[in-house]
């Protein structure tokens, strides 16, 4: 029994299922605004196990394609895709069968999810390979977590609408212009591998320009959202609170680049859920 729960913290550490915040929210937000309130039990635990299962699929083939990266990496020669603790067939197999149920839940579902799912996992998993070739792999990941709130208005109404185009903009700026931050830890180690990456082609102070520049177009597409929408005050005051967390966000990195991992994990995760919240409030109040 203490073997497999260990195996179990092994590939909760692989997939650092706590970074399940910054997806979670959105998919929900889409929800609730798509049923105008709440969308029922079942959709909540469809929901969780499309978003889990879809995330724990894009991470193990992440951790299984850069194995030979991250074992060069100091920041990540601890991971356990490196250090034995999982085996790359053991962490190809959770890869797959995390594939299979996220096909299987949007089967259950409704038929445009099913047919959504395979371009999905393809986008989820292109990721990633294109930092070996290409430095859009920040915009890569901001469409692979941008896909959520299209995932979750499909949950519910079988559709794809404009505001929900609107707030998956958002996602996509906002996620591709942190990782350009996250990024700028490895600058040089992604110069002296060959690694595309904006920061190590770039250089640092083009990369804090830009990722300004995405985040200043994610509350421009957040705003979006909340008009067409046509929300009310609480979602209003989720897009002036997205305006302070992300200019602190900056504020921080530029600096300290030591300060990388608090304005990554603690910031933008309080970020999703404060938002989550006020649109609840929203269609509540």
């Amino acid at each position: 029994m203490q073997a497999f729960i260990k195996k179990l913290k092994d590939f909760n550490e692989l997939v650092m299922f706590e970074h399940s915040i910054f997806s979670l929210p959105f998919i929900f937000i889409a929800m609730i605004v798509a049923a105008d309130g709440w969308f029922g039990f079942t959709l909540l635990i469809l929901g969780v196990l499309a978003a889990i299962s879809a995330r724990n699929f894009a991470m193990g083939l992440n951790r299984y394609a850069d194995i030979d990266i991250d074992a060069k990496n100091p920041r990540t020669a601890t991971r356990p895709n490196v250090d034995g603790r999982l085996s790359s067939s053991s962490i190809l197999t959770f890869t797959i069968v995390n594939a299979l149920v996220f096909i299987g839940v949007a089967y259950i579902i409704n038929s445009l999810a099913f047919y959504l799912s395979f371009p999905i996992l393809f986008v989820l998993g292109s990721y990633s390979y294109f930092k070996r070739f290409s430095s859009f792999a920040h915009v890569v990941l901001g469409i692979s977590l941008g896909l959520a709130p299209i995932a979750g208005v499909v949950a519910v109404l079988a559709d794809i609408t404009t505001w929900t185009v609107m707030l998956s903009l958002g996602v996509i700026f906002w996620v591709a212009g942190f990782d350009l931050l996250y990024s700028l830890q490895d600058m040089e180690f992604d110069k002296k591998n060959n690694l595309h990456s904006i920061p190590s082609k770039y250089g640092s102070s083009f990369t804090l320009k830009l990722s300004a520049f995405f985040h200043f177009l994610t509350v421009i597409f957040w705003a979006l959202f909340v008009s067409i929408a046509e929300l009310g005050l609480f979602a209003e005051i989720a897009v002036v609170f997205s305006i302070v967390m992300l200019s602190y966000e900056h504020y921080l990195v530029r600096k300290d680049f030591t300060k990388i991992d608090r304005a990554f994990f603690t910031v933008n995760g309080y970020l999703g859920i404060v938002f989550f919240i006020l649109i609840v409030l929203d269609k509540v109040l």
